[in-house]
């Protein structure tokens, strides 16, 4: 496991100062809109300020991925509820659920919920992309599985879930803190 020390309370305190002096110009010499270097700076800024943030949820093993769409291993893509399709890492236990807003199904939200225990947790950092690959394995009541994400700075995040078999699930969506995320857990499958 991999873990970059850069000091957060920099890079924030730059994005902040940025952001100050580019709203206080354009209030003092009126409406003007920002050029398109001093939009990019803020935009490098945000996502350096966003890369440390998801390093300290990613060091923490507190966070879910809230799936925006479903992909079987054809490229067969589906949308679907975040609240109700994610992924749950809290420390050392994880939940795999699919849902559907139409259907009850064994976990009672129309898909399935497995719960179990994280194994070798570990990530890893690409500065040059600013983004990380998270892998981690977890063994629950329907089975052992891997699962392989590559988080981005803007919190998109794409993680593949592979079993014993050749099947595929990728769920594509954002990355949130466990503290922030608004999921509903439905029943454990059996």
């Amino acid at each position: 496991m991999k873990r970059i020390n850069i000091n957060i309370g920099n890079l924030f305190l730059l994005a902040v100062l940025l952001l100050i002096s580019a709203t206080g110009y354009s209030q003092n010499y009126g409406d003007r809109k920002l050029s398109r270097q001093e939009r990019k700076e803020l935009r490098e800024a945000e996502l350096a300020a966003n890369f440390n943030f998801i390093n300290d949820v990613l060091a923490s093993r507190r966070f879910v991925v809230e799936a925006d769409y479903l992909e079987n291993k054809y490229g067969n893509k589906v949308p679907v509820s975040p609240t109700i399709n994610f992924i749950m890492v809290n420390a050392t236990e994880g939940v795999l659920q699919t849902g559907s807003n139409f259907r009850v199904g064994y976990n009672g939200v129309g898909g399935v919920t497995a719960e179990g225990s994280i194994g070798d947790f570990e990530f890893s950092s690409n500065m040059k992309n600013l983004s990380y690959t998270v892998k981690f394995d977890i063994l629950t009541n329907l089975g052992s599985y891997d699962i392989i994400m590559n988080i981005y700075s803007d919190f998109r995040v794409r993680a593949t879930i592979s079993g014993v078999t050749s099947s595929k699930l990728i769920y594509t969506g954002k990355l949130e803190p466990l503290s922030q995320s608004k999921v509903h857990k439905g029943i454990k499958t059996i």
